[in-house]
């Protein structure tokens, strides 16, 4: 698995390096530190200022915070309905809270809701306990999983993002943990979406989301906002906005070191707006479709078909979809057997000249190997050849 999602952040990765050229749309001026807009679907950075300046985080920290929790949840090693006890390090907690306490046992799904809507971070801490038995285990789960994601500039010194001495992360890294996030529990990121929460028993302040674009914009679906006074005000904001030619287009803009709540919710509209209107996502093939029918050799089946489990997209300036062009570079000659999934070949996509992304390719669908006269047909046939 660990080696699956190396895989996903290295295409993440190798995609965002490639998408500059010379045609790329002017972004516009964003009055913040840091920031970074990523067309998600495409796997694209579109535009981006400072990404790997090292920046404090805040309660963006709690992004990882939910990671693993949301791993824990996946992995049955926690269940929402489970109730956890309220410790009296996280009662003590200071910053924002949920207003929890040591007379308290509450379920996972309300410190989940607390952490997520109110950033509790009496909540996080509860969560961290349960999930690792202390908050100084979590914080070591918290780094080695930063290591597996590729977030190579991102230090953790606490869960929940209180200002601390080396306790630090990047724009690029935030993006690459978000984007991550979305993809591989879309079951738990509906929480994100939750405009108000507040655990019953509890006192009513705090309970409305401080992403504002959640208010504002009915295409926004999350994610987490972040203060202090080192840090500024962040917003990691994700959108989905449905096109003629493309459903459920996911775009991400990390605005980090804004001035207000309000700027930073202003800064990541205007980002995401200017994302969606400036660039245009443009599915290549479906999920499943063959990108291509190569012959096989020495195989019980003569072609093996070529494609991606998910969807191939790009990004590229609006009205410029025509100057795409793909090529395939795999190997010759392609002699069975092939597993299903293996990866096979790749999927160069070029704009004009410019080179804009690479996809792997994979069979989809298994290739076996012919029998012995079959076999002996084609290596006569390729010696030939």
């Amino acid at each position: 698995m660990n080696r699956l999602l190396k895989s996903f952040a290295s295409l993440i990765l190798a995609v965002a390096a490639v998408t500059g050229h010379a045609q790329a749309p002017q972004p516009p001026e964003v009055a913040a530190k840091a920031y970074l807009l990523m067309d998600v679907t495409a796997g694209q950075v579109l535009a981006s200022q400072e990404i790997d300046a090292p920046v404090e985080p805040a309660s963006l920290t709690k992004l990882m915070s939910a990671y693993l929790v949301f791993d824990a949840l996946k992995a049955k090693k926690l269940t929402l309905a489970q109730t956890l006890p309220v410790s009296e390090r996280a009662w003590k907690m200071p910053g924002s809270r949920m207003f929890i306490d040591p007379k308290m046992q509450v379920p996972v799904e309300d410190l989940v809701k607390g952490m997520i809507v109110q950033s509790g971070n009496d909540a996080t801490v509860a969560l961290a306990e349960g999930v690792a038995g202390s908050v100084e285990r979590f914080v070591q789960l918290m780094n080695d999983q930063a290591k597996v994601l590729g977030m190579t500039k991102t230090a953790y010194r606490n869960p929940e993002g209180l200002t601390e001495a080396g306790h630090s992360t990047t724009a690029r890294d935030l993006a690459t943990l978000a984007t991550r996030l979305l993809h591989d529990f879309p079951e738990y990121v509906h929480y994100y979406t939750i405009k108000k929460y507040r655990y019953p028993g509890t006192p009513a302040s705090n309970e409305t989301n401080r992403n504002l674009l959640l208010f504002r914009d009915p295409t926004v679906d999350g994610l987490k906002t972040g203060h202090t006074k080192a840090a500024g005000y962040c917003l990691v904001a994700t959108a989905q906005r449905d096109f003629p030619n493309l459903k459920g287009r996911r775009l991400l803009s990390v605005v980090l070191g804004a001035a207000s709540e309000n700027a930073r919710a202003n800064e990541s509209q205007k980002l995401l707006n200017w994302g969606y209107t400036a660039y245009e996502g443009v599915q290549l093939f479906g999920a499943g479709q063959a990108v291509a029918n190569p012959k096989v050799w020495k195989g019980k089946t003569a072609e093996l078909k070529l494609g991606r489990g998910e969807p191939i997209v790009v990004a590229v300036p609006a009205g410029t979809a025509s100057q795409i062009k793909t090529e395939i570079a795999r190997p010759e000659p392609l002699v069975a057997p092939f597993l299903r999934g293996q990866a096979v070949a790749t999927l160069k996509v070029r704009q004009g000249e410019q080179a804009l992304a690479e996809f792997p390719l994979v069979a989809l669908e298994a290739v076996e190997e012919a029998g012995f006269l079959g076999r002996a047909w084609d290596a006569m046939r390729l010696w030939i050849k």
